[in-house]
């Protein structure tokens, strides 16, 4: 006996995660009011490994931080720790150490990333 196969298509998984990482986004960058300076500690449910207290006063520290929230975050975290003016501020190089997917999502709700991105690449040239 035969399998049927499915009538309707299936979703690939990088279309799955487009659509996880859309559905944890704020509804305005307005609405990310983490903190802009002092210690973050990270709850267990965003980072289960490694580091998970962060100062968001160092630039390296803050860029791992907002790294692990864009990607583990659930909306809530997202609004609880990062911090609208500094994700905008450090959106030129934190888009290149982001997947390209959580990058999209981003920069496709959000154009005023797209703009900060824009302007440093004009910058520098």
């Amino acid at each position: 006996m035969a399998l049927a196969s499915p009538t309707a298509p299936v979703p690939n998984a990088a279309e799955i995660l487009r659509a996880r990482y859309a559905r944890r986004l704020p509804a305005h960058l307005e609405d990310l009011t983490g903190p802009a300076h002092g210690t973050v500690g990270l709850p267990l449910h965003v980072v289960w490994s490694g580091r998970r207290s962060f100062d968001v006063g160092r630039p390296r520290a803050r860029m791992s931080l907002y790294r692990t929230v864009l990607a583990e975050g659930q909306r809530k975290d997202l609004t609880s720790y990062l911090n609208r003016e500094l994700l905008i501020e450090q959106w030129p190089v934190l888009r290149t150490l982001i997947s390209r997917l959580i990058r999209d999502v981003w920069e496709d709700a959000f154009p005023e990333l797209t703009l900060a991105a824009a302007r440093s690449t004009a910058a520098s040239t």
